[in-house]
C-alpha cells in the first residue's frame, strides 16, 4: 500500500482492443482482484481519453484506483467533467512529477517510470511524496511497448528495488509464474497488458497474478 491506494496488481490498458470490449476486460478484471487500473491509449485524442476516463471511472470507482498515462492535462479534464481520477502514470518525457503533484494535489496517485541509475539519483532529490511509486522495467521483452527500454530481467530488477528510495512496481511481460519471485526481491507490485487485456478469461487472469501476490505475501511477510 501507499496511502489509502493498494499497488499490488496494475491493469495497463491496451488502446488495440476496441473500447467497449476494453470496458468489459476491466470490470472483469477488478473481479479479478485489480487494484490499480492506468488508462493508457496514446494514440486517442484528448477528446477521447476524457471520455474513457469518465467511462472507466464509473465501473472503477470504489473497486480500485483510476490513473491515467501520460495525460495529466486528462486527469484534470475528466475530474472536471465528474470522473473519478486517483492520479497518473508518467513517463521521462512527460510533464515532470513535481509539476504533476502540484496541480493534481497532495492526494493523488503519482506513478514514474524509472529504470536507470539516473532516474534512481533524480528520485532521490524530489521533495518527499512527490511521487508514489516507480515503474520499472522492462522484466521481460513485450510487444505490448515495442519502444520498451533494455530488458532488466528479475535480477536487474531486484538490484533497482533494493537501490530505491520509493516502491516499485515492475512491469514488462509478466506473466502469474514472476510474481512471486518478483514480489520477494521487493516488487510492491506488478503491472501488466496482455496478461489480461488478451485472456480468453481476464477474470480468471487477474485472479492468478492475484494469487501469486497473496503466496509471496504468506512466504515472506512484507
Amino acid at each position: 500500500m501507499t496511502g489509502r491506494f493498494d499497488l499490488g496488481l496494475h491493469l495497463v490498458t491496451d488502446e488495440e482492443l476496441p473500447f467497449p470490449r476494453l470496458v468489459d476486460v476491466v470490470a472483469d478484471a477488478l473481479t479479478g482482484g485489480v487494484t490499480v487500473v492506468q488508462l493508457r491509449a496514446k494514440h486517442a485524442s484528448a477528446r477521447q481519453l476524457i471520455a474513457q476516463a469518465c467511462a472507466l471511472s464509473q465501473i472503477t470507482r470504489g473497486r480500485a484506483a483510476l490513473i491515467v498515462n501520460d495525460r495529466v492535462d486528462v486527469a484534470l479534464a475528466a475530474i472536471d467533467a465528474g470522473a473519478r481520477v486517483d492520479g497518473v502514470h508518467v513517463g521521462q518525457d512527460d510533464i515532470s512529477p513535481t509539476t504533476a503533484r502540484r496541480v493534481l494535489g497532495p492526494t493523488a496517485l503519482i506513478g514514474w517510470t524509472a529504470n536507470t541509475a539516473s532516474h534512481l539519483a533524480e528520485a532521490r532529490t524530489m521533495p518527499t511524496g512527490t511521487v508514489d511509486y516507480l515503474g520499472v522495467g522492462v522484466i521481460h521483452a513485450t510487444d505490448s511497448k515495442p519502444d520498451h527500454p533494455p530488458v532488466l530481467g528479475v535480477d536487474g530488477f531486484a538490484a533497482f528495488a533494493a537501490a530505491s528510495p520509493l516502491p516499485c512496481v515492475a512491469i514488462g511481460g509478466i506473466v502469474p509464474a514472476d510474481v512471486p519471485v518478483l514480489r520477494a526481491v521487493g516488487a510492491a507490485g506488478v503491472a501488466v497488458v496482455s496478461a489480461i487485456c488478451h485472456a480468453d478469461d481476464p477474470t480468471r487472469a487477474a485472479r492468478d497474478l492475484r494469487d501469486g501476490i497473496q503466496v509471496a505475501a504468506q512466504a515472506v511477510p512484507r
